[in-house]
């Protein structure tokens, strides 16, 4: 945009003169002179005060902005132990190479997680992960969200990425908040203990890095409708599986090799065959020791993804193969059509390699040194060479160490990823090798970079370059930032119809051996006319050197072509189908064995392989919401607290971190389409007025673009008014033409307005949901009461009828009972008066034995006459005399009345029949006694007196008259 500009301005010039040329030229001159001394003023009138510069935590603040000022920000912070910063929408980490207590503890990721405002705080890279974490939460589209870590090798994204893991596993928890650093629980502990596994079998130590990435993985976290984390998926890209027969200089293979070796017990150490004092080929420098040579840490997160202990034996089993196979070293003959020989101890090797991989020892000797020939119809065997022995026993154990790899990535899967239904968005975290350039550079280091390369261009595409782009159309008053575009790279090396990687298939198709200086040839023919690419005349090693955004890197072109083919051969697939290691079988079961054309090449090349699988990654971060890390490398030895300066500014400018801080600071990182911001902040407007009702977003929407840009311009109004000045809305807002571009400070300010909105709307509701409430509470209480007073009453009503019936059978009945009674009484009655006047007859002796009383002042026996019991002895005399009572009718008598109530102490009774007697009679008695009750022993029938009485029943009555 900018070149297209100054050649409008010089063919104007021309078309004046040479004159005016000229004095265009010394104008421009002058401008920019003066352009640089005023900037350089700027620069330093803002470095005199060293002391605040390590209080930037956004670089967007720095006035003004150049790789220097920048630059000093950086170091300044990084003195004083701050290792993360803010550039606009990027956060840049400085790598410490040294643990920093309490900086991601659960305090702090607590923090973080709780504060109101995330941004306020402190920069940290568990900020990235809450935004991106709010971002699910509030549906803003696109919904799914993906962190992109990037940077050189050893710059700290291993790291980086193993922090966000944790931190979601902490916060989107879908157990309970874990109270301590050890205890996460079911799926959240499956998804951290992927990691050590990962980077035991897939990361080594580099001359960059002592815990390099060799293989590059996406990994989802799979959340379901309430943001609780519910599994995970991880797809890994191009694992550096050369480095298993093959290490540079001061670098080793991979960690799980040397964590055997350190780790094994005895009796593992017999099982593998591997005694303590053995050395292997393939694990150079195994005298250094670093962290990530952690055995048991391994074996712990294989038992809680469920790799049963069997599997276990198998796969490491496998892996000490792979170590003997490596000490085999082939001698050549100077018989060609005889295999090549072996010595002693590589035989001794060959056996152990072929038991621990359960094969025949035969069939893999015939398989690393004879070669099976298709002609025609019949196989011929052809001897092999030594270096095409050694090339096919190297080829064997990189096969079985990237099928062994693939199957643990799948059994990861299989263990922590979460059915489709169950999950519904998801946050990616992205961790690559990062950009390399070593003094040998291959087919290896030309995938890693152009992955590093589409990354870089992805950011560029999505932030550098589109959002310029897309404030110019929506009508923004936009002046483009000048930036690095790696495009052209990219064209280089993946473009078609030519391109490096084109050029490399194309020769890996043809049936013959490669011929390095022949492609090199081609190369320099056919993309000469790319700036990006470039050849050393005067070497005599045939290379190419790529200029990429990071730098200019050198590769070797010997080996390429034969990197990229990555042939296996046939009958070392057969092998492995036929082993008794039930794993391995498996591993090479399932596998379809490359099938040829019959010019002898494979279909998928390596490179085309890689390249389909970070398409396919591409068109998942450009389906997502990115967030970019910039993971920056102080120091290139990793020492700690250590800053170069030349290296920093190196990424910097690499990067485009001051590019993206001068559109950070200049632009909207918020851009919501708007239909989208009518639907999701129209009802600030609806609720504010009362009145007058604004049109639903669907009316809008019929009426065109130009209703909702109307509507929006009247809620952005409304909203600054009542919070904000109008003057701040040019900075904080502008409405487009499709869309509304919003700073972090609007977006925050119109989503606080909208939980205001949306909390009164919920305690309306609530409030009105729980007045129905009461009120059908109160109307069910009352209606019960009525319910339970009408069944009382009715109860009442019929238990009172039922005693009033009750009563009146009984009253009846006594009342008819009395009658009878008194009748009697009256009529015996009469016949006492009769003979009390009557002078006492002689008694009977058969009268005196069946009923007589004996009294103490009459020395004869009384005859006693059994009256009616419900007659009373009104007037009984006050006396006291020993009563006898005898006959049955007279005894009768008085054990019925003997339950009558009776006061202690005031009289005594003595009896000589059943213990108990009367002790009342009515008159002197001259021959007969009467005895009288005044009411029916049936009232008393119940009663029991007091066990201390010595009169009860009747008695008591009697004579309470006459005490």
């Amino acid at each position: 945009m900018s070149s297209a500009n100054d050649q409008r301005d010089g063919t104007a010039g021309h078309r004046n003169g040479g004159s005016a040329v000229k004095g265009f030229t010394q104008k421009v001159d002058s401008s920019h002179t003066s352009l640089n001394d005023s900037l350089e003023g700027e620069v330093q009138a803002f470095l005199i005060d060293e002391d605040q510069l390590h209080t930037y935590d956004d670089l967007t603040k720095v006035n003004p902005v150049t790789p220097t000022t920048v630059l000093k920000c950086l170091q300044a912070r990084y003195s004083v132990k701050v290792f993360y910063t803010h550039a606009g929408c990027t956060l840049v980490a400085l790598n410490p190479f040294q643990p920093i207590p309490d900086l991601y503890s659960l305090d702090v990721m607590k923090e973080y997680h709780d504060a109101l405002q995330p941004q306020e705080s402190k920069p940290h890279i568990f900020i990235v992960a809450e935004e991106a974490y709010r971002n699910i939460q509030g549906q803003l589209e696109p919904v799914n969200q993906s962190l992109v870590v990037s940077g050189e090798s050893g710059a700290g994204k291993t790291w980086t990425s193993r922090c966000l893991m944790k931190y979601y596993a902490t916060v989107a928890a879908s157990s309970s908040v874990m109270k301590s650093q050890d205890t996460v629980e079911r799926i959240e502990r499956r998804v951290l203990d992927s990691n050590p596994i990962m980077e035991a079998f897939g990361n080594a130590c580099t001359l960059r890095n002592n815990n390099s990435s060799r293989f590059g993985k996406y990994i989802q976290l799979q959340l379901d409708r309430y943001q609780l984390l519910v599994g995970a998926s991880v797809q890994t890209y191009l694992l550096e599986k050369t480095r298993v027969a093959c290490q540079l200089a001061n670098e080793r293979n991979f960690h799980i090799f040397y964590q055997m070796m350190r780790g094994a017990t005895e009796e593992q150490r017999n099982e593998w065959k591997m005694s303590r004092d053995q050395c292997f080929v393939w694990l150079p420098n195994s005298e250094k020791e670093i962290e990530e040579d952690s055995f048991n840490e391994t074996i712990e997160a294989m038992v809680h993804l469920g790799i049963n202990v069997e599997n276990q034996k198998e796969i490491f089993r496998i892996l000490a193969g792979i170590l003997q196979l490596g000490n085999v070293s082939f001698s050549s003959t100077q018989d060609e059509s005889k295999p090549c020989q072996l010595d002693k101890q590589s035989e001794d090797f060959l056996q152990r390699a072929a038991e621990l991989l359960c094969v025949s020892a035969e069939e893999l000797q015939t398989c690393l040194r004879v070669r099976t020939l298709k002609a025609g119809k019949q196989n011929v065997l052809k001897p092999c060479s030594q270096t095409e022995c050694s090339v096919r026993r190297d080829c064997l154990a990189k096969v079985i160490y990237a099928q062994l790899f693939e199957w643990l990535v799948s059994f990861i899967n299989n263990s922590i990823c979460a059915d489709k239904s169950n999950w519904c968005n998801f946050i990616g975290v992205l961790d690559v090798y990062g950009f390399e350039c070593f003094h040998s550079n291959n087919l290896e280091q030309l995938c890693i970079n152009y992955a590093n390369e589409k990354l870089q261009q992805h950011f560029v595409a999505h932030y550098l370059r589109a959002q310029q782009e897309e404030y110019v159309s929506e009508g923004l008053e936009w002046s483009f930032v000048k930036y690095q575009d790696n495009q052209s790279c990219l064209d280089l090396i993946e473009g078609t119809p030519i391109s490096v990687f084109s050029l490399l298939n194309e020769e890996s198709r043809l049936n013959r051996i490669s011929d390095a200086k022949l492609l090199r040839v081609r190369l320099e023919k056919e993309l000469c006319d790319n700036a990006n690419i470039s050849w050393d005349k005067f070497s005599k090693v045939p290379h190419f050197t790529v200029a990429h955004y990071a730098g200019k890197v050198n590769y070797q072109i010997e080996g390429m072509v034969e990197k990229n083919k990555d042939p296996v051969p046939p009958e070392l697939l057969s092998l492995l189908q036929k082993s008794d290691n039930s794993l391995l079988h498996q591993l090479f079961t399932d596998k379809e064995t490359e099938n040829t054309t019959s010019k002898g090449l494979s279909k998928v090349t390596v490179v085309s392989k890689f390249k389909n699988s970070l398409e396919s990654l591409m068109k998942i971060l450009h389906t997502t919401t990115p967030h970019y890390t910039r993971c920056i490398k102080p120091n290139p030895d990793c020492k700690p607290l250590t800053f170069k300066k030349e290296e920093v500014i190196m990424q910097l400018e690499a990067c485009g971190i001051v590019e993206t801080i001068h559109i950070s600071a200049a632009g909207f990182p918020i851009r919501i389409p708007l239909q989208s911001f009518v639907q999701r902040y129209g009802l600030l407007k609806r609720c504010s007025t009362s009145g007058n009702q604004s049109n639903s977003a669907k009316d809008l929407k019929s009426d065109g673009n130009d209703s909702l840009r109307l509507e929006v311009e009247k809620l952005l109004t409304m909203v600054l008014h009542q919070n904000l000045s109008c003057d701040h809305r040019s900075s904080l807002v502008h409405c487009g033409k499709t869309k509304v571009f919003l700073t972090q400070g609007m977006l925050e300010l119109l989503e606080n307005q909208r939980k205001k909105i949306l909390h009164q709307c919920a305690f309306s509701i609530q409030s009105c949901w729980r007045r129905y409430q009461r009120h059908k509470r109160i109307a069910r209480r009352q209606s019960a009461t009525l319910i339970q007073a009408a069944v009382r009453s009715w109860l009442v009503r019929k238990r009172v009828r039922r005693w009033n019936r009750a009563a009146a059978v009984i009253q009846n009945t006594w009342k008819k009972w009395r009658t009878l009674l008194k009748s009697l009484a009256e009529v015996e009655l009469d016949d006492a008066e009769d003979l009390e006047e009557e002078d006492a007859p002689a008694l009977n002796p058969v009268v005196r034995e069946r009923g007589s009383v004996q009294l103490s002042s009459i020395p004869e026996p009384v005859t006693v006459r059994g009256w009616p019991m419900g007659l009373a002895l009104a007037s009984a005399p006050s006396i006291t005399v020993s009563l006898t009572a005898t006959g049955f009718q007279k005894i009768v008598s008085v054990m019925t009345s003997l339950n009558l109530p009776s006061r202690r102490g005031e009289y005594k009774v003595k009896t000589n029949q059943y213990k108990q007697g009367l002790a009342s009679i009515r008159a002197q008695p001259k021959g007969s006694v009467k005895l009288h009750y005044q009411r029916s022993p049936l009232l008393y029938a119940d009663r029991h007196p007091d066990l201390k009485s010595d009169v009860t029943g009747f008695n008591e009555i009697l004579l309470e008259k006459t005490l």
